[in-house]
Parts: structure tokens; C-alpha cells; sequence
């Protein structure tokens, strides 16, 4: 199909094309948020400014969404051109993987490698992410794992937390299933999509919390290492809402923080999602 365009086309027209391509998709477009304090809208250096006030954003995302990865991107893209320092903290990366995440980033291995690795940490596909970790290796921003291998989550989903040694325990600590009903609820659902009658409720509940506290704990270390950087957190919508991770990081620290989430109408819009899920939904279309 490709090739039957450049017969078609004339060679400076296609020239035209590509250029203009690259220079939108370099460009971006100006970040905007809807307040869901207010119902207004924040864009460009205003959006910006209210973001740079937090020390960690939590952007939540449906791993398959495409529209999801590209307001993730517009986030980290609109504070890294304020010249504030970034970093971006990833779900999707074991804690232990954080050496290939700093070569990746230095640009001492190659896509091909970094490809394998990546899919040995996350189980989606590479082109869904690649434009965020393309850009981070381009402009220098580390790229931080904050979760644990899943073995750790596996074993305490079927056993519980009390299963796990004090290795595999880590800096982690007296987790049980003592949420608010909300969050309760939202595990029952996805209990219910996963379990097949063979987990325990709340073994189920405490793997949850020990995703959600392992990001934390993660996230507040980075931090306390580098108190002037805004660590951009990308994790799925469960674990970014308030009850998740962020309730977490409240019970360690008291570094500010914001949680945004894509516009998605339905879903996270304004009539799905309150101040007590988020502080904002990215609007960019």
C-alpha cells in the first residue's frame, strides 16, 4: 500500500507530507485538564504550572488504549518543556529492571534487546509505549520500575501476604485487606473477573495493596532521593485513582501529589468520576 503511494504521489509532495507530520507530532498539542474541583478547564501554561506544584502525578490508563498512552505522553512532554526536572515511574517495570531502564535511557542498548526485556517485565504490546520511552531516552528523563516481580503478587494472591519471607517482603509491611468500601468494591469486581474459585477474597485484595504499596514505597524512595524532580507515575486506573497508590503514599509521606485521568466518555468523564477519584481528566483531544 505504501509503495503504491509513492508511484502515485509526486516525490516533493510526500516530501511535504512527512515534513508536516513530523513537525505536529513534534510539536504536541497544548495540555488541557477539567478541574474536577470546579469543572473548569486548565490548558497550556496554567495546566502546566498546576502540575509542577505536585511532587508525584499519577496518570492512570487502560493498558490498551492508545488514546490513554498519548495523554500520558502530553503530561510528561508539557512539564519537561517547562524545564522542570522529570522522571516517570512505571508500573510496568520490575524494581529489580531499573539497570536496563538507565541503559535504555543513556542509550547503551538497543531497541531490538530493550524490546525483549521490556516483554519480559509487561505483557502488552511494545508499540503501545514506545513514543513514552522513545521520548524519555531522547531528552534524558530516567525512567523509573516501581513495582515487584509478579511471582510475589501470584504468591500472595492464592496464599496471602503472611506466605511471603522476609526477602521477598522487602520494605513491604503488615498488609491486609483494610481498605475503604469503595476501593473493597472496586477489588470485588476485579475478583470476580480473575479469581476462577481458586483465590481467597482477601488474599486476592492483599495482592492488590501489595501493588499499591510497592509503587509507593518505590515512588517516595525516588523522591526523597531527588525532591526536585516531578515524578509522573503511570500506572493502570485502579492502582492511580486516589484509593490506590496514592492513598498509600499519604499514609508515608507528605509530598503532594495529583492524580489525572483520560478523558474517556463513559467511563472517566464527568459524570463517572468524582474529586474523590481524581483531581483531573486530561481533555486533549
Amino acid at each position: 500500500m505504501l509503495k503504491d503511494m509513492f508511484r502515485k504521489t509526486a516525490p516533493w509532495a510526500m516530501v511535504v507530507m512527512v515534513l508536516i507530520g513530523w513537525c505536529v507530532a513534534a510539536a504536541g498539542s497544548e495540555l488541557r485538564l477539567l478541574d474536577l474541583a470546579t469543572g473548569k478547564i486548565l490548558s497550556g501554561d496554567r495546566a502546566t504550572a498546576r502540575l509542577s506544584a505536585a511532587q508525584f502525578v499519577l496518570v492512570g490508563e487502560f493498558h490498551d488504549d492508545a488514546e490513554h498512552h498519548r495523554a500520558e505522553l502530553e503530561v510528561i512532554r508539557s512539564l519537561h518543556r517547562t524545564g522542570r526536572s522529570v522522571a516517570v515511574g512505571l508500573e510496568m517495570f520490575r524494581r529489580n529492571s531499573q539497570a536496563d531502564l538507565d541503559r535504555w535511557v543513556d542509550g547503551s542498548i538497543d531497541e531490538t534487546r530493550f524490546k525483549s526485556i521490556y516483554l519480559d517485565n509487561w505483557n502488552f504490546k511494545w508499540t503501545l509505549y514506545r513514543p513514552i520511552f522513545d521520548y524519555a531516552r531522547r531528552n534524558k528523563i530516567p525512567m523509573i520500575g516501581l513495582n515487584v516481580p509478579p511471582s510475589v503478587t501470584a504468591q500472595v494472591a492464592f496464599h496471602g501476604f503472611d506466605s511471603l519471607s522476609a526477602r521477598q517482603k522487602g520494605d513491604l509491611r503488615g498488609i491486609t485487606c483494610n481498605v475503604t468500601s469503595e476501593y473493597r468494591d472496586f477489588i470485588q469486581q476485579a475478583y470476580g473477573a480473575h479469581a476462577h474459585g481458586e483465590m481467597d477474597f482477601d488474599n486476592f485484595c492483599e495482592a492488590q495493596l501489595v501493588w499499591d504499596t510497592a509503587m509507593a514505597v518505590n515512588s517516595i524512595a525516588y523522591a526523597e532521593r531527588h525532591p526536585e524532580t516531578v515524578l509522573v507515575i503511570l500506572a493502570g486506573s485502579g492502582h492511580a485513582r486516589k484509593m490506590g497508590i496514592p492513598t498509600q503514599i499519604a499514609k508515608r509521606s507528605s509530598r503532594p501529589f495529583l492524580v489525572l485521568l483520560p478523558l474517556t466518555p463513559g467511563v472517566f468523564d464527568a459524570e463517572n468520576v468524582t474529586v474523590q477519584d481524581a483531581d483531573y481528566l486530561i481533555v486533549n483531544d
